[in-house]
């Protein structure tokens, strides 16, 4: 088989590091793809929102399957171009993708079909949203309603903080067309998790449980990022909550889609908030989460392919999924200033010391070539995986590869995995 994954990120060097494993494939291709990803696939310069020219070169290479990492081009119809031409293709359609891209339409949804998630209204104008932050109190949680990759979301402590928020979003000067619409929200305590299935629009098949880490510092501080790591598994999932996460969440959420016209095909993302046995949704994804893709792909034994497919040709009813027993910790390295300005340009050192350590593997996020030389690209640049007996030993291996690397700036958490170290792992 020919395979092409959208993307040029994290995520993306996960999905392409897995699928060049299956004995199925014999050619992977990338779009963009990135320096890391290049060292397994053939990257193609061609943008994940070039729609016409990403179709235009599934034809004319024979793709048996593509697999789309990213948000947007699910959002723009990808999914629906590609199957118009019969194209076999991995990821939501546009009407099922609004799940993400809307999250006035997600909370809808939730409110309608039963999912449990917090109080909420959505507002576009600034002196309505003001009057219901005042009726709920601080700390309140303010999202712009459409796509902003993963940092349209502010947790307000105080009330000028939260007006701020709004009034930021809604004037435009925040998140552009993404915070025209905002989601003014309950603040919910708890320990967040994430939980992903393969869906194809009526059976559902979990993953292993994960957590990421949304704060760019220690401690869950400063403002949220598109994730500073993750791990696999997260024991804050005990089996009594993935059992009402399946029931509560997925099982009412896809059933819900299919009821709307909307059948969810794909990867689905629910961030919970969990707290004591109570479950919360935060907020759905159409795809991936990233960092949570690569601990929950070093931990996939299965061939990742035959279940792409599945997904892709609408029935899951015979698929299985087997997981390593092992834990898995990826620590997102960034550059410096990140979710705000930060540099790029800066040389990457220890790259190939980094990969010569048992069970780490070193996933691309924002890297290119200049010369020889990897350098920085974006705000988060690596995301340094390992694998270990437990949480415990999967920490200190991923902690050793990123000490092995070094570049101008770089900032990374130091407390990742740490929760679940309070827990049986």
């Amino acid at each position: 088989m020919k395979i092409l994954v959208i993307g040029g990120g994290g995520r993306e060097h996960a999905l392409v590091w897995k699928i060049a494993q299956s004995p199925l494939v014999e050619k992977v291709y990338c779009a963009p793809g990135n320096p890391g990803i290049g060292q397994l696939a053939e990257n193609v310069a061609i943008g994940v929102d070039d729609l016409p020219q990403l179709l235009a070169f599934a034809r004319k290479e024979n793709i048996d399957l593509t697999v789309v990492g990213p948000e947007l081009p699910l959002s723009l119809g990808i999914v629906d171009l590609f199957e118009e031409y019969g194209l076999k293709i991995f990821g939501a359609r546009r009407n099922a993708a609004l799940i993400e891209a809307s999250k006035a339409f997600s909370k809808d949804l939730m409110k309608k079909y039963h999912v449990p998630t917090a109080a909420y209204e959505v507002f576009t104008e600034v002196e309505p949203a003001i009057a219901f932050i005042d009726r709920l109190g601080v700390p309140i949680v303010i999202k712009a309603d459409g796509l902003a990759a993963g940092k349209g979301v502010i947790i307000a402590q105080t009330r000028d903080e939260a007006v701020e928020a709004v009034t930021d979003m809604l004037s435009g000067n925040a998140f552009g067309e993404a915070g025209s619409r905002v989601v003014v929200e309950e603040f919910l305590k708890g320990e967040e998790a994430s939980f992903l299935a393969f869906t194809d629009g009526k059976n559902i098949i979990p993953l292993a449980s994960a957590q990421d880490h949304k704060a760019v510092f220690d401690g869950d501080t400063g403002p949220n990022t598109g994730g500073m790591g993750a791990y696999s598994p997260a024991p804050v999932v005990t089996p009594a909550i993935h059992e009402k996460a399946m029931a509560e969440v997925m099982r009412r959420t896809v059933d819900g889609m299919a009821a709307e016209g909307r059948p969810y095909r794909g990867v689905l993302y629910a961030g919970l908030m969990i707290d004591g046995d109570q479950v919360k949704t935060l907020e759905f994804n159409a795809r991936f989460g990233d960092p949570e893709c690569q601990p929950l792909l070093m931990r996939m034994k299965s061939d990742i392919v035959p279940i792409l497919l599945a997904v892709a040709e609408g029935d899951i009813s015979r698929v299985a999924i087997e997981w390593h027993d092992q834990a898995a910790v990826c620590v997102v390295m960034a550059s410096g200033g990140y979710p705000g300005e930060y540099r790029k340009g800066d040389a990457i050192l220890g790259l190939d010391a980094a990969a010569n350590i048992p069970d780490v593997v070193v996933f691309h996020a924002g890297t290119a070539l200049r010369g020889e030389e990897t350098v920085t690209s974006g705000g988060r640049v690596l995301g340094v995986t390992a694998l270990g007996g437990t949480v415990r030993e999967a920490i200190d291996r991923a902690y050793q590869g990123v000490a092995a690397i070094s570049w101008d700036g770089v900032h990374y958490r130091r407390d990742i995995g740490s929760k679940a170290l309070g827990r049986d792992s």
